[in-house]
Formats: C-alpha cells, structure tokens, sequence
C-alpha cells in the first residue's frame, strides 16, 4: 500500500471502530428488549439470539409461583413459558406422552408410571422447587379463619362420610365454646388427577389404617362422597358457594381467596394453622434422598404443620430437543436459586441448602447426545 494512502486510510478506519464501539456502549436497549440484571447467573441467560420457548403442564398447587417465577424469567431472559395447570395427574400424562417439554406434580410417580414414561423417552426426574402447605378451608357462618380445631381422626371421618354434621360431638368437643351448628358438612374434594390428593391422601393413610386400606395414596382415588371440583381453584370455588362445606387446598389459594382454615393438630399433639413457617419445619430434619422422592407429611417436628409437601418439576435426562433442553436446565438452575426469593411472598417454602444441593445434581446430569446441558 503506498504511503500517502497509509497515512490517511489507516486513522480513519481507527476512527470508525472507536464510533462503532461508543455508539454501542452509549446505545439505550428498546422498551422491548428484555434486561438482563448483572444479578442473574451467567449460565441462566440463553446463549442464542433468538430465546427458545417451553410448554410445561402439571400441578395446580405450585400454580401461584410458577406465574411469578415464569413471568419474572422472562423479563430476565425473553423466555416465554407457557405452563397449564391441569393437575398433577395431566402433568405426567403429558410429559410421558412428550407433548411437553416439561410436567409437574406434587405426587410422586408410581413404579408403573415411571417405567412408562422411561420406556418411552429414558429416566425421568423428580426436581424439588418448592415446598408448600395444604389448608383445610371451610365455609361457616360466623365462624372465622384459624378458630376450628380438627383432630386427625375427626378429619379422616369428615372425608369418610362417619361424621356428617358440624355439631358432632366429636368436633364440639376439642371446640370448646365455639358455636358450631346443625348442619349437614358437604365433603369437597378434587375431581382430577391431582398432586394436592397426593399429599392429602398421603397424610389420612398415614394417620387412619381404614383410609390407607379402603381408600389410599394416590393423585386419584374412589373418594366416600360429596362434591368434586377441578383443580385447587375449583375446590375453593365449591367451598365459598356451598354453606357448611370443607375442602383442601394449597395455602396460596386459602389466602388469594380470603378463604377461614382450620389448625390441625399435629403428630406432637400442637393445633396449627398453615403457614410458611410450619411448612418449612416440616421438611427440617428429614434425611432427603438423591432423588429427592420423600414425602413430609405428618413430620415429628413440633412446630411443623402437618399436611405439607415438595413440588417437582419432572424432566427428562436425556432431551431430545439440544436448544430446548439448554433453555429449560438453564430457567431450572435459576428456580432453584435466584427463583426461590418470590416463594416466602406466596406463601411457598424456599428449598432447603440440602435440597438445593440434590436439585443441582440432577440438573447437572440432564444431556443431549450424552452431552451435559450445563456449563458450569
């Protein structure tokens, strides 16, 4: 290159990349670019331009979290999850089908279901994210949030059909002073296949041995009467139009929907109500499996609220999906970390350190190709 052309060309293509280089420092990003805040961990950002969406269905009890965290994901990330919650039993139907890129469910999978869904797409994961309490909600007259007292037996002959009016003798007796009237209880419980059943039902067979042989543990199960409705809202909804009527639901829709529950009384012999504090005692103490496939119901501790579970998110090892599969170990990393700062605000218990610590090892075992997902 001759000299003179030198002297000029190279200053001005300097020039160029200095204006390059400002301009994209001092640009200001779109109204609709999401931001990624420098607190977001490096490997929950998506390495694409252009996010990877995912399609996830399951359980309704962890339904009020998974709102927030999938929506708070998405401002960080530009990830857009669409999640339905149909119910736990919806929620392994789908992802053993593989109509979804995830399920989710508060029971854990049968042998049966576990073999089905491995026969179809390899082992499956139960990843905790949450843990929760089940309020026993109610719907008398005068009669307000925390002031009943329901014994474990009284409970499970209430779901039984043995005790059918509020003024029972065995219920007027460990509710000294309170008013409860002649009238007849309607029994709600959930019509669908559900992970809130789970863990009630898990809680009347380990307190009752007729429920464990006559009715058992399951998300569905051939319920003694009354009245079904679908999913945690449903139940609320039939509880808050039917005088006289008794429910279960995640603590969550008890309180969106300023709904009264009763304190149970738990396996040391405390009356409690549900709240994030007895439900975060409830997982203490408890020796968690590398699956994480434990139950906590009827926990020892005595401060702990009696009817309380894990939530799982239930993925695949092998994906068959490589973008899909690095965008949802990536917004499950963030769950299990960033996300659990929104569950004590909804009333969800965050995961214990242990817990973490299992969830993270499954997570890191998640590949495509035999290729791990995560960077770490």
């Amino acid at each position: 290159m001759p000299k003179t052309i030198r002297k000029w060309c190279i200053p001005l293509a300097m020039a160029l990349l200095s204006a390059v280089v400002l301009a994209g420092c001092g640009s200001t990003p779109s109204s609709t670019t999401p931001s990624k805040p420098t607190s977001i961990p490096a490997n929950s950002v998506p390495t694409s331009s252009r996010p990877v969406n995912l399609n996830g269905a399951g359980a309704s009890f962890p339904a009020p979290l998974y709102t927030k965290w999938f929506d708070e994901y998405n401002k960080l990330t530009g990830v857009q999850i669409n999640y339905q919650a149909i119910g736990s039993g919806g929620g392994i139907r789908q992802i053993t089908e593989g109509t979804v890129d995830f399920g989710a469910s508060d029971g854990i999978m049968t042998d049966e279901q576990v073999a089905k869904a491995a026969a179809a797409h390899g082992p499956i994961l139960h990843i905790p994210m949450t843990s929760g309490a089940v309020a026993v909600v109610y719907n008398l007259t005068g009669i307000g949030s925390g002031q009943l007292k329901i014994s474990s037996d009284v409970l499970t002959d209430i779901y039984l059909k043995k005790i059918t009016k509020w003024n029972d003798s065995r219920i007027t007796a460990i509710n000294p002073g309170l008013n409860l009237p002649n009238t007849d209880i309607a029994v709600v419980h959930r019509s669908d296949g559900s992970g809130t059943t789970f863990i009630f039902t898990n809680y009347l067979s380990k307190v009752s041995d007729e429920w464990k042989t006559r009715v058992g543990n399951a998300t569905s199960v051939a319920w003694p009467g009354d009245i079904g409705g679908a999913g945690n809202a449903g139940v609320a909804g039939q509880v808050q139009q039917i005088p006289g009527a008794i429910g279960y639901v995640e603590l969550a829709y008890a309180v969106q929907n300023k709904m009264a529950w009763a304190q149970l009384k738990n396996l040391s012999g405390r009356h409690l109500e549900p709240s994030l504090d007895a439900t975060t005692k409830a997982a203490e103490g408890v020796t968690l499996p590398d699956d994480m496939k434990i139950m906590i119901t009827n926990s020892p501790n005595q401060a702990a609220y009696p009817i309380a579970g894990f939530t799982w998110i239930l993925a695949y090892v092998n994906q068959a999906d490589n973008a899909k599969g690095e965008t949802l170990v990536k917004m499950l990393w963030w769950a299990i970390h960033d996300g659990q700062q929104y569950a004590p605000g909804l009333d969800y218990g965050p995961l214990s350190s242990t817990a973490v610590s299992k969830a993270e090892k499954q997570i890191m075992s998640i590949n495509y190709q035999g290729k791990p997902l995560l960077n770490r």
